[in-house]
């Protein structure tokens, strides 16, 4: 991409970190709609503005037109915007306390999938021929306008098969929540009990730098794979895709093992200690000359990197209830994509003018303090304590919508092109 458009790597980067810089400044508007308009209207709009930005690319197959794909891509981002914070409010309203978990790491698959897809087709579709711009540029159109059919078809699925929320609450919080007059619900003082709650805020910068530091690692891994293993492009994408798929896999089992245990603190600090401990053995292995190491060390790194994202979605609903799940998952994503600008950005310097090695060790030493960050979480069940009848809440701050499905938004929510 970055010899089609003629511009640098770090242009060709911002393709990826526009997600992140959208996200910051819009979440506030997109939970409120969630929280007040309910599920389906804030689906359709996600889904219909990835389609609009999907065709808007479809308008930049030219070398020159690099400010136009940089457009579009943003649009994309904004769709984001309003898919991801939809996992563990559908999770709450749809699934019961057994399922609750799983189902919430199902719909964080959904999103991974569409990620692991873009690991994959990118550089299969799109080979390295820099000699033959005409063939580039065909390569290219059959992405994005593939790309677009797909992203039309998922609009039009999530306006057929979303639905509002059951016929009957599936948990006793569920019930307390959806009995509550809307009235009642105020999302200024909702927002303002958040930043109240110093378990939450705690988590807010751990899952903010576990996820900011992944983002990261997702957006150069090319880079840092092809700076040891020269022409390795398509290899590049593999190693990529393993990392989501693995982390697919950690994802489903983390949500398992929450709804059977419930160790929501013991669980999310143990995942990030392996976390940082799997990204040492990357940094030290990415240099050894064997792509088949890289291939696993990656693997490993990302089942507990992305096996972190539903524990701390999951997490956050317990410690802040009664609190609006889709406005405690916003701001944790809203964290995750500061830290993931600020490391993408350092990582890449560091990279550039030095080696991934030292980007990698940057954010190893972030990762050690995210872990005594979380080690200081009071786990305070307050959802689990409801719905086993140990605790009665006076709730103040609810909101009376219900949210529905798992995977149709998430699919093609993210499609790095770097």
């Amino acid at each position: 991409f970055a010899g089609f458009y003629g511009v640098s790597f770090t242009e060709i980067d911002w393709l990826s970190m526009v997600y992140m810089v959208a996200y910051v400044p819009l979440i506030l508007p997109a939970t409120w709609l969630l929280d007040t308009r309910g599920l389906r209207l804030t689906a359709l709009l996600g889904a219909g503005l990835n389609g609009l930005g999907a065709w808007l690319k479809c308008a930049s197959l030219a070398p020159g037109r690099y400010p136009l794909t940089l457009a579009a891509q943003a649009v994309c981002a904004v769709a984001q915007v309003f898919i991801l914070g939809l996992p563990s409010r559908i999770a709450s309203v749809w699934f019961g306390p057994t399922e609750v978990s799983t189902a919430c790491a199902v719909a964080v698959l959904g999103n991974q999938l569409g990620t692991a897809i873009g690991f994959l087709l990118p550089p299969v579709l799109v080979p390295n021929t820099p000699n033959d711009i005409n063939l580039m540029a065909h390569n290219i159109s059959i992405m994005f306008y593939g790309t677009a059919i797909v992203s039309t078809l998922l609009f039009f699925l999530t306006g057929v098969v979303f639905e509002e929320k059951p016929k009957y609450p599936p948990s006793h919080s569920q019930a307390v929540l959806q009995t509550m007059p809307p009235e009642d619900y105020s999302y200024k003082q909702s927002i303002i009990n958040l930043f109240k709650n110093i378990p939450f805020v705690l988590l807010l910068i751990s899952y903010g730098i576990m996820t900011g530091a992944f983002y990261s690692v997702s957006t150069l891994l090319n880079q840092m794979i092809v700076t040891h293993y020269k022409g390795e492009e398509v290899n590049a994408g593999r190693i990529g895709l393993t990392l989501v798929v693995a982390g697919m896999v950690g994802s489903i089992i983390c949500g398992l093992w929450l709804d059977y245990t419930k160790t929501y603190k013991q669980t999310t600090l143990i995942v990030y200690i392996l976390s940082f401990i799997g990204l040492l053995v990357f940094t030290f292995t990415l240099d050894l000359g064997y792509l088949i190491v890289v291939f696993v060390t990656g693997g490993v790194l990302g089942f507990f990197m992305t096996g972190y994202l539903p524990l701390g979605f999951e997490f956050a609903v317990e410690i802040t209830y009664p609190e609006s799940e889709g406005t405690s998952s916003g701001l944790l994503n809203a964290s995750a994509q500061i830290f993931g600008i600020v490391f993408t950005l350092v990582q890449g310097k560091l990279t550039t003018d030095y080696s991934p090695r030292a980007g990698n060790l940057f954010l190893c030493a972030w990762i050690f303090v995210g872990i005594i960050l979380t080690a200081l979480i009071k786990s305070d069940l307050r959802r689990h304590n409801v719905n086993s009848g140990i605790m009665n809440l006076d709730v103040k701050a609810v909101s009376g919508d219900s949210f529905t499905m798992i995977v149709l938004p998430y699919l093609n929510a993210w499609l790095p092109l770097a």
